[in-house]
């Protein structure tokens, strides 16, 4: 009976750590996402003290705003088809595959995610744009077009689709589906009765994550689509920045956070089905080398497309980096140019690096606290549906949260607008999800026994997550600090408000190269691109050799 007192108590006290830890979570989202993004909302529908929400449908009665709700919404339906149709053949070969070059192969596949959308936009521009290489050679332009902005996005997401779906079907026991040809079944009607069915969960996790990221787009549409073209994230740019209307821009934002906040929850369904309905194999045991022509003809289609959509744009952005003889376009970075720049725009470098590097470290502390809060099965309400909420950053307006965080942190004891710690809040805003759900499978893997009998035999919550969790864990904390850091330097939605003029960050620097004319401007902004591809790569590259079966593809 002693013992069985000793183990409650010993429960209980996990308990309230758990909850005690959850706390700083909690407190870092209410005020650095809830109450900028209340705050701007607030400021757009209230009148005097009083709520217009009779606004709400005059916005949604304009016809320039019903036009962008419909190409937010069919852009992001036909980017999402395009990602699949390209990307899951890809999926299979990586999942069945065994050849020569395959994680060089993973990890080139996984570069464009990373990126940040400002180069992606900058790579398309410089690919498919004005002077680009289509239009040197065939004099063919498709920056004025839809379709640029739809190949910007299947570049961007197409490690999502190889990633999710493929991590899943290298895992799928393929002896199931040559049982049925066995008993006499098509290769088509096996692969449609027995795999298509086990893969449906990990296709529509995969398809909703690309049609979040698409609808939700902002640098590629706002580089690519011009003034043509625009999604609810760049109008509400425009609305905030340009315009001033924030009652339209408020009115935007709760619609685009309806629609996200739909989008997660049937995420997250989708997510359930996947881990509890499935048996699964060790992945090193499925892959082969392919067999056959038609085999290796996949394989061959897969490596021309990666050439051709992945490889390509980025080739191409770094060919026009140095379009100036002796790198003049690298050399002009180090000079002050006395217009836009307060500084010369080389210093965007560091100050991106320093930003990403304090963001990566709140986004650590935040993640991991949450992610052990989290590790419990039986958790309850508060705590799964704040695990839901953990994603929202992802979705929700990031020029929202940045113009937020100008109009709300501006009274003490927050009065942070003169702070640089600023943009390190909003960039780890993002960086905080993938830190969640990278460490969350492997802290739910750790026998919970092992805690039990530490707390029993009387150590502190503090020293069983030292001794029993982090050593487990710890490659995947430096995963996930890798994500986070990469995320980070690429931010651009909320930054773009919020860096000051005397120290941009790389994408902010980009995206106002590229909005001045001339042909100097041009190259620099294709120089930092490349910079800041060069950088994320490198990241990338760590990750992988990091990464392990057990943290998850994302």
């Amino acid at each position: 009976m002693d013992l069985t007192r000793t183990e409650v108590a010993a429960r209980k006290r996990g308990a309230a750590a758990r909850f005690g830890l959850l706390a700083v979570p909690v407190a870092f989202f209410a005020v650095f996402f809830a109450y900028p993004v209340a705050a701007i909302v607030a400021r757009g529908l209230k009148t005097d003290g009083a709520w217009h929400l009779g606004r709400i449908g005059e916005v949604l009665a304009q016809s320039d705003v019903r036009h962008v709700l419909w190409f937010t919404t069919w852009q992001a339906v036909v980017s999402t088809a395009l990602t699949l149709l390209v990307a899951l053949p890809g999926a299979y070969v990586f999942a069945r595959f065994d050849f020569p070059g395959k994680q060089v192969l993973r990890a080139v596949v996984t570069v464009p995610f990373v990126l940040p959308t400002v180069v992606v936009g900058t790579a398309f521009l410089a690919l498919v744009g004005r002077g680009g290489l289509l239009d040197e050679l065939w004099g063919v332009r498709l920056d004025t077009t839809v379709w640029a902005i739809l190949l910007a996005h299947v570049f961007f997401n197409y490690a999502v689709v190889v990633r999710t779906v493929g991590g899943l079907w290298a895992q799928l026991d393929p002896r199931q589906e040559e049982a049925a040809r066995m008993l006499g079944a098509s290769p088509l009607k096996a692969w449609r009765q027995i795999t298509l069915p086990a893969l449906a969960p990990a296709v529509a996790a995969a398809a909703l994550m690309v049609f979040l990221f698409t609808f939700t787009s902002f640098g590629v549409v706002q580089i690519l689509g011009g003034p043509t073209f625009s999604t609810l994230e760049v109008e509400i740019y425009r609305q905030t920045s340009e315009i001033f209307d924030l009652s339209t821009a408020a009115v935007l934002t709760l619609v685009q956070f309806v629609a996200v906040g739909a989008i997660l929850a049937l995420h997250a369904w989708t997510v359930r089905r996947r881990e509890t309905a499935l048996r699964l194999v060790d992945a090193s045991l499925t892959a082969r080398r392919p067999r056959g022509a038609g085999e290796w003809a996949l394989l061959g289609g897969v490596l021309v497309t990666v050439a051709v959509l992945l490889v390509l744009p980025l080739a191409v952005l770094v060919q026009r980096s140095l379009g100036a003889p002796g790198f003049g376009y690298y050399r002009a970075l180090t000079r002050e140019d006395g217009g836009v720049f307060l500084v010369p725009p080389i210093e965007a470098i560091g100050n991106s690096l320093s930003y990403a590097v304090a963001a990566t470290l709140i986004a650590v502390v935040i993640g991991a606290l949450a992610a052990v809060a989290l590790t419990r099965r039986d958790a309850g309400r508060f705590v799964r549906g704040f695990d839901a909420l953990l994603m929202l950053p992802l979705g929700v307006s990031a020029v929202t949260v940045g113009f937020g965080f100008l109009i709300s942190l501006d009274e003490p004891p927050l009065d942070l607008r003169s702070s640089w710690i600023l943009v390190p809040l909003a960039q780890a805003l993002v960086g905080v999800p993938f830190v969640v759900r990278t460490m969350l499978p492997v802290l739910r893997a750790v026998d919970v026994r092992l805690r039990e009998a530490a707390s029993v035999l009387g150590a502190s919550p503090w020293r069983v997550w030292r001794e029993v969790d982090l050593p487990m864990v710890r490659r995947a904390l430096l995963i996930a600090a890798g994500f986070a850091f990469a995320v980070s330097l690429g931010e651009f939605g909320a930054t773009v408000f919020i860096a000051r003029p005397d120290r941009p960050t790389l994408p902010v620097a980009v995206a106002r190269l590229l909005g001045r004319p001339g042909d100097l401007n041009y190259g620099q902004a294709m120089a930092l691109s490349t910079i800041l591809m060069v950088v994320c790569a490198v990241a990338l590259l760590v990750l992988e050799r990091l990464r392990t079966d057990r943290t998850g593809e994302f």
